[in-house]
């Protein structure tokens, strides 16, 4: 009999409380439901029609199969604007061209934002891989851009009086790591890919020993192997596009090392 009491107050409290504050009770009941509490039970007290129908459509969705939406490869944009950024850093290193003011908003668009995009959709396609190094590169040319922006002076006498070159040799560094990790993990993508970011490796080691004083031909080793990273990345930027394009091998990109 108390069981029965209980059940019949608690029926007559939902179906009240249904009747005086129809709407709040739903989101109440959407909210209870995203933390997945078992709350389906209400339906079997709540007995005010409006309320009623609209919680078991509520819960007939959580038995719907949804479809994700997928986002087009962004490999072909990521690669390009990787390229596009290191053929114009190679260019001024290398002393075909002088100056870092033209060179900025190649760094902040085409190395910085266009790899970060690429990153967002392959978050967005479940490419961890992708998403990491499109993501860590796209970042480190935007801090480049800023830090030529400081060396300029074009933020203001103050950054650049208190400029210590050995801060950008540390973060140098610290990308150097992060590129073996990435590196590492390219073993399981394609041959091109490796041979990027094996250049990547290079590159890293020889600004962070140039800066650092370590020898005038670690610049002169950074400057090549950046014009290598840009030649690699336009064909594989290439080869991407075209691929998917066409939906079979155009240009080959190698097998992976490991499968």
């Amino acid at each position: 009999m108390q069981i029965l009491y209980t059940k019949i107050n608690k029926g007559i409290i939902i179906h009240y409380i249904c009747i005086l504050f129809q709407d709040s009770v739903i989101i109440l009941i959407q909210l209870i439901y995203l933390t997945n509490c078992k709350f389906d039970t209400c339906l079997n007290y709540c007995t005010f029609a409006p309320v009623n129908l609209k919680l078991k459509n509520l819960f007939m969705q959580k038995n719907e199969t949804v479809q994700p939406v997928l986002a087009a490869d962004p490999a072909p944009l990521g690669l390009t604007g990787l390229a596009m950024v290191t053929l114009v850093a190679a260019s001024q290193k290398l002393g075909w061209t002088t100056g870092l003011s033209m060179a900025i908003p190649w760094a902040i668009f085409l190395g910085g934002i266009a790899q970060l995009m690429a990153s967002i959709y392959d978050f967005k396609n479940n490419n961890l891989f992708g998403a990491t190094a499109f993501g860590g590169y796209g970042l480190f040319w935007i801090a480049v851009a800023m830090s030529w922006m400081i060396k300029t002076g074009a933020l203001g006498a103050t950054l650049l009086a208190g400029v210590d070159g050995g801060q950008l040799g540390f973060a140098f560094v610290g990308y150097f790591i992060f590129s073996v990790f990435v590196t590492v993990a390219a073993f399981k993508t394609n041959k091109v890919l490796i041979a990027i970011l094996v250049l990547i490796d290079v590159l890293f080691l020889g600004l962070f020993l140039d800066t650092f004083k370590m020898g005038e031909y670690w610049h002169t080793i950074a400057a090549w192997s950046e014009l290598c990273i840009s030649l690699l990345g336009f064909y594989a930027a290439g080869a991407n596009l075209l691929n998917k394009t066409y939906g079979r091998t155009i240009l080959p990109l190698g097998k992976a090392i490991w499968q």
